[in-house]
């Protein structure tokens, strides 16, 4: 082998190594049933996400003849094989896990019909509601040979229409028909029987109905199979100096619809006359990406499977825990004066953050509030809270982050939402995206101006705080405060560039702090002294901060690493890793906070951070690190970390085999970080056991 596959293990392969622990939960006999079903879910998304984005980036490559190894693992085309191979392992891994569910679902009296094993009972419902609510939003378009293809939308589901008599073959039409799954559920709850329940899909239901829409033909047989293509989903904005960044993004948009093609995929049992034409007539014949897979598709609509009243078969409700420091119906802002506070998402409510911005919104004291967004909930409580905020005559600014990928059209609608209501629109910094989460509010008191921030590792809404295991820090910290204010200063006028002496702020020097830091655990190592990192994110992929990681293992630091996504460090390599342990957490909540510890010779650096080591993150973004130093929060720190590492049911080590083993504890005693961490906090609230 050579040493270069040995030092860097390749970002999508490492990207599908971690969507294979996605499915690993789904398989997982332990996980309730329905956590199950959404598991499967989110591999789906997660996978039409990959082929949008990254499949999208590598074919732009292969297009444009790069074909030396510009990326870890081969050439483009070289990756894109590797992918290929991959992805139809585990689409085959998908369809066994599927199949399982679907037995376990019967042996708790949940069955999945399809359109072949109706009850005579169904029968009547079905066809009342596919009448209804279906029919009328079908469109069936003819195909032949004289007619253009029809233009197929990416991530929808369509019908390939397959009509002809058993005694004549040779007499038949072909047809498409897109599921209307964006306006109709698509899992129908049926009529249940004798305490047993049972789910149609909406395409079976249209299977069902296809007699009554192609009636006029009078065919005996219709037969319907299902296929999807999916779209590269980048943006490309032209440089047209006469256009705003609004209209570009929006031009951008429409662009993106017609994607050129990155994955098409199709019901396996499709005859192969008609997978051929639609190919042929397609343009696709010669597509490498053809992946072959069950009868259904956009799995990810699994993650809305209706839970049929069995909350038995889900992860049993954690109701979120109260924050020793703050307390019922106080001052959210007296509470940050007296101490720094560490709010851990989803175990702390995001209600404590809603409730900062009410505050500060009605404070006649409050003067200003200036707040970074990347992604808000569909209905924001924090968009409520800013707009009541200008209607009580505060200043509000909003750098708003208008090419968050797959939320630039729901960002432009709330900047003219706010825009509207009167605050102040930063569209962010040209050439750079915001990434950073920051918010701070300005209060006077007495005769001078005092900060209050709040600081966090996601975004700023109120839907992800329940499924994202996240940190946010209030603080009312002078130095740390001064340095966000005058980030804020730099979005407002970019052409001010501040030195930071306590925040690791991104573009400016966030990678050279992070390499001195390393570096000095290194040079501390080679003298004999103590040594370590502790690092936490959601991707590793920058090859100098790898290296760096590499020359501190070999000078004899010890660094432990937790790593969700993708890792294209190699851990574990005699003379280049040994020292390095990196393991992954896939569970109930998403591990998404970013938390670095460095020995710093015994007086240890604590951050809390919005940025992973990617390019992207490190030289592309605006993004912060945040130092910790209130001693209580660097302790609850030291303790979630250890908890995480001491996690043993959930956890997987991350290899060069690249093959998800869990750790396993030595006397088989299963540890649950993610409960573990719960209990933690309860008990400082005394709510443990409640």
């Amino acid at each position: 082998m050579k040493r270069e596959s040995l030092k860097y293990i390749n970002r999508e392969i490492s990207w599908l190594s971690f969507n294979e622990r996605v499915l690993q939960e789904a398989a997982d006999t332990r996980v309730p049933l329905m956590e199950r079903l959404k598991f499967l879910g989110i591999f789906s998304s997660n996978l039409d996400e990959f082929f949008s984005v990254r499949v999208g980036t590598i074919r732009r490559m292969i297009d444009a003849d790069i074909k030396e190894k510009v990326m870890f693992g081969g050439s483009p085309r070289e990756v894109l094989q590797k992918i290929q191979s991959t992805v139809l392992t585990l689409q085959n891994d998908f369809d066994d896990v599927f199949k399982e569910i679907s037995k376990e679902l019967q042996k708790n009296k949940i069955y999945i019909l399809d359109e072949k094993n109706l009850k005579d009972y169904h029968k009547d419902y079905i066809s009342e509601y596919f009448k209804q609510k279906i029919h009328s939003l079908l469109v069936p378009l003819m195909l032949n040979e004289n007619k253009k293809f029809p233009y197929l939308k990416n991530h929808v589901i369509y019908l390939a229409i397959h009509m002809y008599r058993k005694e004549d073959p040779a007499d038949y039409k072909y047809a498409l028909i897109e599921v209307p799954a964006d306006i109709l559920p698509r899992y129908i709850s049926l009529p249940s029987k004798d305490d047993k329940k049972y789910v149609i899909i909406l395409d079976d239901i249209i299977r069902f109905g296809l007699k009554d829409v192609f009636a006029i033909f009078n065919y005996d047989r219709i037969d319907a199979y299902t296929i999807k293509l999916t779209r590269d989903a980048e943006l490309d904005f032209e440089e047209d100096v006469t256009k705003s960044f609004f209209e570009k993004v929006m031009k951008s948009l429409e662009e993106r619809k017609r994607g050129l093609p990155v994955r098409f995929v199709y019901d396996r049992e499709i005859p192969e006359h008609l997978l051929n034409f639609i190919l042929r007539k397609s343009k696709m014949n010669n597509f490498e990406n053809l992946i072959p897979g069950s009868r259904y598709h956009n799995a990810r609509d699994f993650m809305d499977f209706p839970r049929m009243g069995m909350k038995e078969l889900g992860y049993p409700n954690s109701p979120p825990l109260t924050h020793p420091s703050i307390e019922a119906h106080t001052s959210i802002l007296k509470a940050i004066k007296r101490k720094d506070i560490l709010l851990h998402y989803p175990y702390h409510s995001f209600d404590y953050m809603i409730d900062l911005l009410r505050e500060a919104a009605i404070d006649p004291m409050v003067t200003s509030i200036k707040i970074t967004l990347y992604r808000v909930a569909k209905n924001s409580k924090v968009i409520n809270a800013l707009t009541n905020a200008i209607k009580n005559g505060k200043n509000v600014t909003v750098v708003m982050e208008l090419q968050a990928r797959f939320d630039e059209k729901a960002n432009i609608y709330w900047t003219q939402m706010l825009e509207d209501a009167g605050a102040i629109l930063i569209d962010g910094v040209p050439g750079l995206k915001v990434h950073a989460k920051l918010c701070q509010i300005e209060r006077k008191e007495g005769n001078e101006s005092v900060f209050y921030s709040a600081v966090a590792t996601g975004n700023f809404n109120e839907s992800t705080a329940k499924l994202y295991s996240d940190h946010c820090l209030f603080t009312i910290n002078s130095q740390i405060n001064e340095e966000i204010n005058n980030l804020f200063k730099f979005f407002e006028h970019n052409y001010k560039v501040y030195d930071y002496q306590h925040l690791l702020v991104a573009p400016h020097q966030l990678r050279k702090k992070y390499l001195n830091l390393i570096r000095k655990e290194t040079e501390n190592a080679s003298m004999g002294k103590e040594a370590f990192i502790c690092a936490k994110m959601n991707s590793l992929v920058d090859k100098e901060m790898i290296d760096a990681l590499y020359e501190a293992n070999n000078a004899g630091v010890k660094i432990d690493l937790i790593i969700r996504g993708i890792c294209s460090l190699v851990p574990g390599v005699e003379g280049q890793s040994e020292n390095i342990n990196a393991i992954s957490i896939v569970d109930k909540y998403l591990e998404h906070s970013r938390i670095f510890v460095f020995c710093n010779e015994g007086d240890t650096k604590y951050y809390i951070s919005s940025a992973d080591w990617m390019v992207r993150n490190l030289d592309k973004r605006v993004e912060v690190a945040t130092p910790i130093y209130d001693p209580d929060i660097q302790k609850e720190i030291r303790d979630f970390m250890k908890m995480q590492f001491n996690d043993r049911k959930k956890t997987r080590i991350i290899n060069e085999k690249q093959d998800n083993p869990y750790l396993i504890s030595v006397d088989d005693k299963e540890v649950r970080c993610q409960d573990e961490i719960y209990d933690y906090l309860a008990r400082k609230t005394g709510q443990a056991n409640k």
